[in-house]
């Protein structure tokens, strides 16, 4: 640990540079430190997965350092030990690292039978990647024969991870024309190998050469690329790592631009390697003249929850219902989310500090009773963070070191001296999550949760809203399994008039169903409540606090699963209703939403992307309707629907991973994010295997001359999958994000329509040529553009680097859909020859109402291949019959016709 603490001050430098990244990685001269492997808290323990660990990362870093031009190398990493596993004196407590920033995940099969490593991407080409994800079996080596040895697997999803870059294999189209000639998908071209296609009947399969499909001018279904085992081919990692002579990336000199593969789809034909030379890592370093030390490593195991929470009591908290509302979400965190064995603190502060509570650890509901009688009721003075802070410090210290341990910041004024205890929170190694109440609190604030890695949320004084208790909400813990954690499957709000009802419904689904909460908040009388059970039982039994001014039922054992109904009656007031529940099994994983935007800052008119994951377990589930409330410190919100199309701000179709870009800028300052997913029978949140970056799956070897297969890749059954169930309602907190640029209204429009990535095009017969693509809007992917510039080329880079001057399409009759829409436009190529084995390149640009355009959308390409014509079939005439006449003289026919006179004269005999 002693590396890991040294380098604390640059983690925090890391911290702040403005992305929103959850990983602790920092590169310090070359080599990377703060590498986080964890080891899935589910998985039984076993001492090998640490060695084996170890080995692959060791056995990676020379391999990395080869690759990159002796550029990087991996320093230090930290392996995360389940808290179920054994103590061991080797095994310390973690300082930051947690499960939620772990950059690589070490897991069981999931779905049964997955072994495919993979990494998680959100973001566009060249921005990093969300984590790593191992099985246990690829770990041990059990999957070499088809990803090839596990710490080139490493450094192929390292790439993905940190320098987003994409696979150059294509499992959707694994050939290609190019000039009439057909080509396996692969970087560099110079990799040489069979085309081959597996056979197999009645148990026995033999190896053939792939046959011309005479409609495509390509290869069969079910043929492959089976590369030669002797190749002198140096690139690229990014194909197929597990190949011996492959220890570079592709470089502009070899990369394959003709390849349709993701990385020439997603990076506009840039090779892997230039990607990564545009990354800030490139950029600070310089090649090393010595070896690399070897990395080391440290062992941490997660120990129990250590919470103080650390809330503000100043004056200004006597605004509206600051305090009320501070107390329902405290009562909320306290009673519900804070998780069973957690020790939890409270300090209060407003000049000075106050401790109202020494750590208790949490056993029982007489705990979290005692906890919530400790919430401030009454404000005055002013505000002193750092006296809070320190006060925390000092509480939590009494029983355990402040390493790991967690602080909740809650406040709403200003402190300009709160920078003065930066340094004691950097040394504590404890993670801040700060809440920012109301429009005034500290402008510092988020510094806290930045340096320190923890979540930062932001809740308005429109109570309707209920951003207070979603912040309070989003703390379940950052470790453990999944099923302890606390789930919010509604929050809503609103203000009624003249005796107005509050109807609806909350869909309790077979994930969830254990310990489950309803909590009602309002702002002057309590309401009349009516609960129902999806059986239609009146539910009674709610604990109503009128100091506090909410209401609260824990549904006993497990809630049912249906719709449970809601109707609430109150006059001029606003009234909230928070559900929370748990999962209802340990063997089944509940569906989870997690939400997060891109960066913690936008800059107008920089636009913002907001990403929300929709899994069961390591499943995606697709489909739903995911909608994102983005509020503004002015109060004003904007409505979002998400999409996992493959379009605008989503990097990859049907990953489970729902995106959009946000442009709404209204003022400067705060936003809060919030996340609403549903699903349905008729919605269809279906599950399948999930598209995927990662190391290709090799379907065979030639050794020897001679293919060996391995088996086919797996292919999950839909039915097989567990939890069926796919009605569902989640919230989540996106945290939130700070603007700053933004004039005065009326706003400007300097928004331009995003970019094109899912280009397709297709030929039909010998001259019409068919595009697709997702509509980009006026603004990104919000509203219509106002038309499209289509230009064509027969040199794929001519059309990218002199686009401008390319031959351009008539679309005169193209009108722009709304974003998002599928369009499809057809046209004939005129000015250019277009013949059997031409290639024709294709790209699209999108323009707005005030000229803005696109960047260039990405390149598609079309084949023309004619079949060649089949002549058409003769007859063959039949041949005359016998002669079998008396006269004839065909050879061997003379017995039979003495037997044909024999049979003449015995018919005369016998007449």
């Amino acid at each position: 640990m002693g590396s890991f603490k040294s380098s604390v001050f640059i983690l925090v430098l890391h911290l702040l540079e403005g992305t929103l990244s959850d990983s602790l990685i920092q590169l310090n001269n070359n080599g990377y430190e703060g590498i986080v492997i964890a080891i899935d808290p589910n998985v039984p323990e076993d001492e090998t997965i640490i060695q084996q660990i170890k080995d692959m990362v060791t056995q990676a870093s020379p391999y990395l350092f080869e690759a990159t031009e002796k550029r990087f190398y991996f320093k230090n990493v930290a392996i995360l030990i389940p808290e179920k596993w054994k103590t061991k004196p080797e095994y310390v407590r973690p300082k930051l690292e947690t499960y939620k920033n772990a950059d690589v995940l070490v897991a069981e099969q999931n779905p049964l039978g997955n072994d495919e490593p993979y990494t998680e991407q959100m973001g566009l080409c060249g921005e990093k990647g969300e984590r790593i994800h191992f099985t246990l079996d690829f770990l041990a080596g059990k999957k070499f024969s088809q990803y090839g040895p596990q710490e080139r697997v490493f450094v192929h999803e390292w790439a993905h991870l940190r320098w987003g870059v994409y696979d150059e294999y294509n499992n959707d189209q694994k050939f290609y024309l190019s000039n009439g000639k057909k080509e396996a998908v692969r970087c560099s071209a110079g990799i040489s190998g069979k085309n081959v296609i597996k056979k197999c009947q009645g148990g026995s399969c033999i190896t053939k050469s792939c046959k011309l499909d005479k409609v495509t001018g390509l290869y069969e279904e079910g043929c492959e690329f089976i590369p030669y085992d002797r190749q002198t081919e140096p690139a690229s990692i990014m194909f197929s790592q597990s190949i011996d002579s492959v220890v570079k990336f592709c470089t502009e000199k070899n990369h394959n631009k003709d390849a349709p593969n993701p990385q020439n789809q997603r990076c506009n034909l840039r090779s892997t390697w230039e990607v990564i030379q545009d990354s800030e890592d490139f950029k600070k370093t310089t090649p090393m003249t010595t070896q690399p030390p070897t990395p080391t490593f440290s062992l941490l195991q997660i120990g129990q929850r250590i919470v103080c929470l650390v809330l503000d009591k100043s004056g200004s908290m006597a605004t509206g219902d600051r305090l009320k509302r501070l107390n329902q979400a405290g009562k909320l965190f306290l009673l519900q989310i804070v998780e069973q064995g957690s020790w939890v603190g409270m300090v209060t502060f407003d000049s000075v500090a106050q401790v109202q509570s020494e750590l208790i650890q949490i056993n029982s509901g007489r705990e979290r009773d005692a906890l919530t009688k400790s919430l401030p009721t009454v404000a005055t003075g002013g505000t002193s963070i750092c006296s809070g802070l320190r006060s925390a410090f000092a509480v939590i210290k009494k029983k355990y070191p402040t390493d790991g341990a967690e602080i909740v910041l809650l406040t709403d004024g200003e402190d300009n001296t709160i920078s003065s205890c930066f340094n004691e929170v950097k040394q504590s190694g404890a993670v801040i999550h700060t809440v920012a109440l109301g429009p005034s609190a500290a402008k510092e604030l988020e510094e806290l949760s930045k340096m320190t890695g923890g979540l930062q949320t932001y809740a308005s004084d429109q109570a309707q809203n209920n951003g207070l208790i979603d912040a309070f909400g989003a703390l379940s813990s950052g470790n453990g399994v999944d099923s302890q954690r606390a789930i919010q499957l509604e929050s809503k709000g609103v203000t009624l008039q003249n005796n107005q009802w509050m109807n609806g419904t909350v869909l309790v689904d077979s994930t969830v169903g254990n310990d489950t909460l309803f909590l009602i908040t309002w702002t002057t009388q309590p309401p009349q409540i009516l609960l129902r059970d999806p059986s239609g039982k009146k539910q009674d039994g709610f604990v109503t606090d009128t100091n506090t001014k909410m209401a609260y039922l824990q549904i006993p054992g497990t809630a049912k699963v249906g719709m449970w109904s809601y109707s609430l009656q109150a006059s001029s007031q606003t009234l909230t209703l928070t559900v929370t529940s748990r999962a209802s099994s340990a063997t089944l994983p509940p569906i989870t939403v997690t939400s997060k935007m891109n960066k913690d800052t936008g800059k107008f008119p920089s636009p913002m992307a907001v990403y929300a994951k929709v899994h069961q377990g390591a499943t995606p589930i697709l489909r739903a309707t995911v909608t994102a409330v983005i509020e503004s410190v002015n109060g004003n919100t904007v409505n979002l629907e998400l999409l996992d199309n493959g379009a605008g701000a989503d990097a990859t179709k049907d990953d489970g991973i729902y995106s959009r870009y946000f442009t709404a800028y209204d003022t400067n300052g705060r936003y809060s994010v919030k996340v609403w997913a549903l699903g349905g029978i008729n919605a269809a949140g279906q599950k399948v295997t999930p598209r995927q970056n990662g190391a290709m799956y090799i379907p065979g070897r030639i050794e020897n001359g001679e293919v060996k297969w391995n088996p086919p890749r797996p292919e999950i059954n839909k039915n097989d999958l567990q939890g069926k169930q796919v009605c569902f309602s989640r919230t989540s907190s996106g945290g939130s994000f700070v603007a700053s640029g933004v004039p005065l209204a009326p706003i400007p429009d300097l928004f331009p329509p995003c970019q094109i990535t899912d280009l397709q095009a297709k030929i039909h017969g010998d001259k019409f040529i068919n595009l697709t693509w997702t509509a980009p809007g006026d603004d990104y992917d919000h509203g219509r553009a106002h038309k499209y510039i289509i230009k064509i080329s027969a040199n794929i880079l001519d059309l990218r680097d002199k686009f401008n001057d390319s031959l351009q399409v008539n679309t005169s009759d193209l009108i722009p859909k709304e974003a998002n829409s599928k369009e499809i436009f057809v046209f004939t190529p005129e000015d250019i020859t277009f013949e059997n084995g031409t290639d024709l390149f294709i790209a699209v640009q999108a323009v707005d109402k005030s000229n803005l355009k696109s960047e260039i959308s990405n390149i598609a390409r079309v084949s023309l291949f004619i079949p060649p014509e089949t002549p058409p079939e003769i007859p063959t005439p039949s041949p005359p019959c016998p002669d079998i006449s008396v006269n004839s003289t065909i050879p061997g026919l003379h017995v039979l016709k003495i037997m044909w006179k024999w049979l003449g004269e015995l018919q005369l005999t016998l007449g």
